[in-house]
Parts: C-alpha cells; structure tokens; sequence
C-alpha cells in the first residue's frame, strides 16, 4: 500500500515526487513509458519565463513567480543546469507597445519587482543589449530574470534524487483503469495493480482521460504543437538572452534563444491538433517559424540548422493549470500544465503538497533526506584527443561533436533508472546531439549500453521497443534552402 501514487513522470510528476521523498511516506511514480521526461518535458524551449507570463488572479499567475524563484536553488541541489540569461520582449509599433504594457503591468502585479522590468525606448540600450537585433525594434521590455536550462536533464535528475530518496518508479506502466476502493485506490497497468491512499494525476495530455477513469469530467485536454528549428553553435553569437515577440492571445509566439548548452533555436509556433501524439514536423511551419524569427533577428545562417522537433503542450478546456483536489477525494489533478509549466514545476509540486496535507496525509520530514545529486555532464577539456580506444574512461571520447567521454555514459548507466536505450543516453549526455547528429558516436554508445546490461549490441535500440512510430521531421536539407 502506497501512502501516494503520482501518474506521469514528466517535469510535474518528478517533481512533486521529490518534493514528497522528504517525507517518511511510501511514494510511487508510474510512467507508461521506458523513460523520464518522453513527452512535454523534453521537447520545449527550456526558457525559464518570468513571472509576467502567468496572468494575475490565474492559478498560473501564482505559480509561474514562485517556479522562477525556486529554479535556481533546486539547480544549486540537482546539478542540472540553469543560466540566466534575461530576456527582451520587442516591439515594432504602436500595438505592439500597448501590449508590452499590459504585460509589464501584469509583471507588477504578480509580484516582478520593479527592478526586474523595465520598458525601453532607447534604441541604443536596447542595441547594447542585443547587438544583432532587427534595426527596426522601437521598443523592449527587459526582464532581467528570465534563464534557460535543459528540461530533460532537469526532469531526469528530479527522478533520479526521488529514486535515491526512495520513491519506487515504474517504468512502462500505463494506468488503464483506477477503482475508487473508499478509504483506497486501486490501479490497473498494463503491468500489476497498485494500490495507494492517495492519487496525484499529473498524466499531461492524457490527464483528463486519467480522471476519467474515476468519473471526472470537468476539463479537457486539447493538444497543441509547437515545433522548433536547432543550429549550430557558432550561431549562438548572435544573440545574449531570449528574445520574444510581442505575445498573442494565443501564444509567447515564435522566440530567439540559446539552449542551456549553446546551441540556437527558433519556435515554438502553436498548432491546434487532434492527435495527441503528432510530434512531426512540416516545411510549411518550419518555414513560417524561420521568417518570423528574421524579424526579431535577420542574420542567422539557415544552412547551419541541425535538426527540428516538435512537442505536445496539454491545453486545459479551463484556460489554466488545474491544481486542486478533485470532487473525489485524495485524487489530486496537477493537470493543464502548459506553458510555463516547466518554470512553475517546482511551486505546483509544493501546491501538491500542501492540498495533500489538507487532504489528510501525514507529512513527517526524514532525518536522513538527502537533497544533492551530482551532475552527470562534466565540463572537461574540450581538447582532448579523440582517442576511441584510449584506456582511461574520463579521456576516452565517445562522441566527438559534444566531446561526451565514456566515463559520463557509464555514470548515467548507474543512476538507478535503467537505460536500455541510445535515446536515455543522449538524453543525459547529450551523446548524439551534435554537428553529426549521433552518426559517429551511436554505435559505441550502443555497445556500451550492451556491455553494461550484458546483451547483444544488436538488442539495442534507439527508442526501445513496441513504441509509437518515430516523428517524421523535415529533411535538414530542406530547410536549408528555405531562404533560396
């Protein structure tokens, strides 16, 4: 018997999973894929927002703020790496400065102090902040506390510390039925049954079917895609923070960033869709996406595009993250969790944990909760030899492009999540998210992984077995002759 169940082991659900391991509570964490951090929470722009993105009055509101606010703490403890960068919303007319003062007035209102924004006129501060941007912003509001990180890797080492702190993850179990047993829930995978005192549905786009597994239908989730272009970083020169355009009533819209790690990135866009798991890409957004981005900034080279990917926010029928306590008793929603969700995970987890504690759950701290995780990305020399064979694992190059040794994929093998797969590497090493696209190292990280689990190299997978079909993504070749 489970004190808690948290279904759905993206971003949320790991985090309230850790927020809940400092407790003496027997916690478990189902997830119906082989991974951590396979949906939303690796597939976004890794913008850490400022709190004027959550409307006042909004549940996201309240929570956006305080997310930003415990970010950079949870880095110091995780090791999973936060920059802060600022950000620049422009604006090109007279419209657009109506907005960007609404948005500044919210920011006030959420709680932004007024030495974190700033609305600018001075076209040569502005171009002293960002020296490549388009000649004709007329204005920007500047938010000094806006960062970036990486959103997997953040999703992956709150699942690891929960796991080290003792909470039971079960991969490649989905819930396909929960039985309302009165003083008790009962779950049905695919896999066992599980029971729980408590229930915490944090399923993403599939969270409003969870809930209706127990009757609630008071929400819906409405997938909408966004898709994104990564370079190179040698073009990350061009910019110092994130640049966003003047949002819509739909979106931040189409922004300018650098990744945690460097490289630069174009998207999202928003698209209404039906299917829930249609992470494609198309030339025709693809496109749309690299010419607004020319209007925030022109100059960056298109043929030193990488790749694309998209990914699925969980839109709420509500129009707000829904954190509460459902009509049933001890099932908790954290669903609707859309942008800024991957900012306001940490303050949704501490919600979840005080509606727990209203609920009636006992919540007695441990004496031995140990908060740190170390990292697993090592900032070693970048002018090692790529020497394939080289006896010491800490030289050895496994990848060339992001200069990924051995030693770093060995320490991800031992974390207390299994890895089976090249993907759960990439994703903790960034082994495969080079120049070359894994084309040179995805073969040696395979036969690591075989020589770890004690298979064959050719048991090995890229995604793992019997999961949906791999995303269709616009050929690279394609979108380099975008602007031809």
């Amino acid at each position: 018997m489970y004190d808690v169940t948290i279904i759905g082991a993206g971003v949320v659900g790991t985090a309230i999973a850790r927020e809940l391991s400092k407790y003496d509570l027997n916690l478990c964490l189902v997830e119906r894929a082989g991974d951590v951090s396979t949906g939303a929470s690796k597939a976004n722009s890794g913008i850490v927002h400022g709190g004027y993105v959550g409307k006042y009055g909004t549940t996201k509101g309240e929570l956006c703020i305080r997310g930003n606010e415990l970010i950079r703490e949870l880095d110091e403890e995780l090791n999973f790496g936060f920059r802060e960068t600022g950000a620049l919303i422009v604006g090109f007319d007279e419209r657009d400065e109506e907005n960007i003062k609404k948005v500044y007035q919210n920011g006030l209102k959420v709680g932004h102090d007024e030495d974190d924004l700033e609305i600018l006129y001075d076209k040569e501060k502005i171009k002293e902040l960002e020296p490549h941007l388009n000649e004709d912003v007329e204005l920007a509001m500047h938010c000094k506390s806006v960062g970036v990180t990486s959103p997997y890797e953040m999703t992956i080492a709150l699942a690891e510390n929960a796991v080290e702190n003792g909470v039971d993850l079960k991969l490649e179990n989905e819930v396909v039925d929960i039985d309302n047993q009165s003083d008790y829930f009962k779950l049905k995978t695919n896999q066992t049954e599980i029971k729980s005192r408590y229930v915490v549905n944090a399923a993403g786009v599939y969270s409003d079917k969870v809930a209706q597994m127990l009757g609630i239908d008071d929400f819906e989730i409405y997938p909408r895609r966004g898709q994104y272009v990564l370079f190179a970083k040698d073009q990350s020169d061009l910019i110092n923070s994130v640049i966003f355009q003047t949002p819509t009533k739909k979106s931040k819209g189409v922004l300018v960033t650098t990744t945690y790690h460097g490289n630069f990135m174009l998207g999202p866009n928003a698209e209404d869709i039906d299917k829930k798991e249609n992470i494609d890409t198309t030339i025709e957004e693809i496109e749309s996406i690299v010419e607004t981005a020319r209007k925030s900034i022109p100059d960056f080279d298109i043929k030193r595009a990488l790749t694309t990917f998209s990914g699925i926010r969980a839109k709420s029928s509500t129009g707000d993250f829904i954190v509460e306590e459902s009509a049933v008793e001890g099932f908790v929603n954290a669903a609707g969790i859309d942008s800024p969700g991957l900012t306001s995970s940490p303050a949704i987890a501490e919600r979840v944990r005080n509606i727990l504690q209203d609920s009636g759950l006992k919540l007695k701290e441990k004496e031995d909760f140990d908060p740190h995780r170390e990292p697993i990305i090592t900032k070693g020399d970048m002018h090692l030899e790529a020497e394939i064979d080289h006896e010491d694992p800490a030289k050895n190059i496994i990848c060339r492009c992001e200069r990924v040794t051995e030693a770093e994929i060995k320490d991800a093998m031992n974390r207390g999540i299994e890895i089976k797969t090249t993907d759960q590497i990439k994703r903790r090493t960034r082994a495969g998210m080079g120049n070359c696209q894994a084309q040179f190292c995805q073969s040696r990280v395979k036969k690591l992984i075989a020589e770890e689990k004690g298979i064959d190299v050719d048991e090995v997978t890229v995604r793992g077995e019997n999961k949906s079909p791999a995303p269709q993504r616009v050929d690279i070749n394609e979108i380099r002759k975008i602007d031809k």
